[in-house]
């Protein structure tokens, strides 16, 4: 897979700079979007040259249909095409749903349902050209039970709503050689949670331990692979069992 392009929202931390760092080993050429994370990204970027990949760091709000696209074109005219669109953004904040306020309630929309359409369309045109690409989107594990969620509404109406427009790519662009797959994370040990609060979950993981995000890496490297050609439109649970 090496001279292949992807672009990673979210690549910064967490899942998003361990998938950066695993396609830069392949010899991938790695563009990483970020909005506020300035010296995680640079440090990112940094990374992955060092592991044999070539990089950018773009700031960039992917929420702002225009922005999204020139994103998606400043990665075509540096490399010269995308291979794989690989959305990591997906903050969430806690409140309940009867004191969210109306921003809020859009926020999680606006960073985690609708980046996705808004860079899908940029970028598929390159895709369907050159018969060849990989979309993969980030719900969360138990997004598909769809059950009540009164502390992360917003969030959790957004993740299905991923599902529904992942499995929509999917059967609009397989005539295309492009596949669209969700990967579905419980709780991983991405550096972002408290240690106390991961600890406290350990009970309800069958599992019986939190996962790493070497075991996220390991799904997005096969869907990116050839031998998930013919895998379009899954949802894979990342999750010890959790949220099914």
């Amino acid at each position: 897979m090496s001279n292949r392009v992807a672009l990673i929202t979210g690549g910064a931390r967490g899942i998003g700079r361990a998938l950066a760092l695993d396609l830069a080993a392949q010899h991938w050429s790695v563009a990483i979007c970020y909005r506020t994370s300035e010296t995680q990204a640079a440090e990112t970027q940094q990374a992955i040259i060092e592991r044999g990949g070539t990089a950018l760091a773009i700031r960039c709000d992917v929420s702002d249909p225009v922005a999204a696209r020139n994103l998606v074109q400043q990665v075509e005219q540096t490399w010269g095409r995308l291979d794989a669109l690989i959305n990591c953004a997906g903050p969430y904040h806690r409140v309940t749903l009867l004191e969210e306020t109306p921003a809020g309630w859009a926020e999680m929309f606006d960073n985690n349902l609708h980046p996705i359409f808004y860079l899908v369309q940029a970028a598929t045109p390159g895709m369907k050209a050159r018969k060849y690409g990989r979309i993969i989107t980030f719900s969360m594990a138990n997004a598909d039970q769809m059950v009540a969620q009164p502390d992360i509404t917003a969030h959790y109406i957004a993740k299905a709503g991923v599902l529904i427009l992942t499995r929509t790519l999917a059967k609009l662009l397989a005539p295309h050689g492009v596949t669209a797959n969700t990967i579905s994370p419980g709780f991983i040990d991405s550096g972002s949670a408290p240690p106390g609060e991961l600890a406290g979950i350990l009970k309800r993981i069958p599992a019986g331990y939190v996962g790493d995000v070497s075991d996220t890496v390991a799904a997005v490297r096969f869907l990116l692979s050839e031998e998930a050609r013919y895998v379009n439109g899954a949802n894979i649970h990342v999750s010890g069992a959790w949220g099914i």
